[in-house]
């Protein structure tokens, strides 16, 4: 995870933290969104991924894109900002986040999609109807939401 959660973790255990961060709904020229199996869970999820101190919201989701997926976002529009109870999540190892995320749609990047080895063991590119039915519960949501935005910034 990123230093700046690292260094908070070695001070709270595996308490419950508060963290800003993004996903990115990346999207194909068929309509199809780009999933990594994560090496955390094992699940199917957006790219996506925690700000580091001194981040902005776009230069998180840039750092997050490339380093997961090895490309370089060129143009991302804000979807939605997503807060509360209903986004934590508890990791295997017993560490737990509750997010507070804004969703950007990714259609023009540079590169080809490779997935790190680190975070993330493979990519595919998946109908926003046919996601792996191990895919991250609130990333489905996130994806649901995509299918109908009309435009409008939603707060969820």
């Amino acid at each position: 995870m990123a230093d700046y959660v690292g260094e908070l973790r070695k001070i709270v255990g595996t308490r419950l933290l508060y963290l800003p961060g993004v996903r990115a709904i990346i999207v194909n020229g068929k309509e199809e969104i780009l999933l990594q199996r994560r090496t955390d869970t094992g699940t199917w999820g957006l790219p996506s991924g925690s700000s580091e101190l001194e981040d902005t919201a776009l230069g998180t989701l840039a750092r997050e894109v490339a380093e997961e997926t090895a490309l370089e976002v060129l143009e991302a529009e804000p979807m939605a900002l997503y807060s509360g109870p209903g986004q934590r999540v508890t990791y295997p190892h017993g560490d737990m986040i509750q997010c507070f995320s804004i969703a950007f749609v990714v259609r023009k990047w540079a590169g080809d999609p490779v997935a790190d080895g680190v975070e993330g063991s493979e990519l595919g590119w998946f109908a926003p109807d046919e996601l792996p039915a191990d895919t991250v519960g609130i990333h489905k949501t996130t994806v649901a939401d995509y299918v109908t935005w009309d435009g409008k910034f939603m707060l969820r």
